[in-house]
């Protein structure tokens, strides 16, 4: 009995620790641009019911299940992103965009095992870097990434001879040349369908999982009012109240079940000295 009660402490322990660094991971990102919290949900590993009951005794009044149901400890059922909308942070930047929409994702083009792929950001603090020559400029991420477009193709134009440079609430990027305004490319906004199936793979990013088809989880974004705010970025939606709180819980419940693996210890010992 004692050594079954070490085995699901001990089981729940490493669960619990998961959840604690999920935590902590969401309070290092507090200040992340766009960064979207994770939650944790635990689930039983495996019960089992036992039926200790005589046909007469289950005869009688009873409004609970027959049986003494048990499991083998918890586990970390599944990992959540919370898609909720940040707060909007104006930092009148020309080249910073906030989306203002729940799960609407800008386009980037990254590298994973080796291959080009499609990944999507919350991120909108984008930058220019020049290409080629240095006669035209690329939008990339604060990580250098490429920012597609509408047509799926990194957005890219000349550099020679402009004046000023914005993003517009519909996402259109407008350059001024001798006082004249062009668009030279329009941000590609997707919306994911099932937000929870979105693999994040870091640096506040995520990707479409192997063996997923791309229309059941994401598809372009209906152009409506009220997508973009320029100059703005969106902060992290981590509520550092609740995850304080959390991580006592999570603390608490560590403490608890280390304390029944040290009982576990001492019964084993005295059943020792016994013998």
């Amino acid at each position: 009995m004692s050594f079954r009660m070490a085995s699901l402490a001990t089981s729940t322990m490493n669960q619990l620790q998961n959840q604690m660094d999920m935590i902590a991971h969401n309070l290092a990102n507090s200040n992340t641009t766009g960064y979207k919290e994770r939650q944790a949900q635990f689930s039983n590993i495996l019960s089992q019911q036992i039926n200790n009951l005589t046909p007469a005794d289950q005869a009688g009044p009873r409004r609970t299940p027959d049986g003494i149901r048990e499991g083998i400890g918890a586990q970390l059922g599944a990992t959540h992103v919370n898609t909720g909308i940040g707060a909007i942070q104006e930092t009148n930047r020309e080249l910073d965009v906030a989306l203002l929409q729940e799960n609407h994702f800008f386009q980037v083009q990254a590298e994973h095992n080796g291959q080009q792929e499609v990944q999507y950001t919350r991120d909108g603090s984008f930058y220019l870097q020049p290409i080629g020559n240095g006669q035209n400029m690329m939008l990339v991420t604060k990580d250098g990434l490429p920012v597609l477009g509408e047509n799926g193709a990194a957005i890219q134009f000349s550099g020679n001879n402009v004046q000023q440079l914005h993003i517009n609430e519909n996402g259109n990027i407008i350059v001024q040349r001798a006082g004249q305004n062009e668009v030279v490319g329009t941000l590609a906004i997707s919306e994911a369908i099932l937000p929870r199936s979105l693999e994040a793979v870091g640096d506040n990013q995520f990707r479409i999982p192997e063996n997923v088809e791309l229309n059941d989880v994401i598809q372009a974004a209906q152009a409506e009012a009220n997508m973009l705010q320029s100059g703005a970025l969106e902060t992290a939606n981590v509520n550092m109240q609740d995850q304080m709180t959390q991580l006592i819980n999570a603390q608490r419940s560590y403490q608890m079940n280390a304390r029944s693996v040290t009982m576990s210890d001492q019964m084993q010992g005295l059943i020792s000295q016994l013998r």
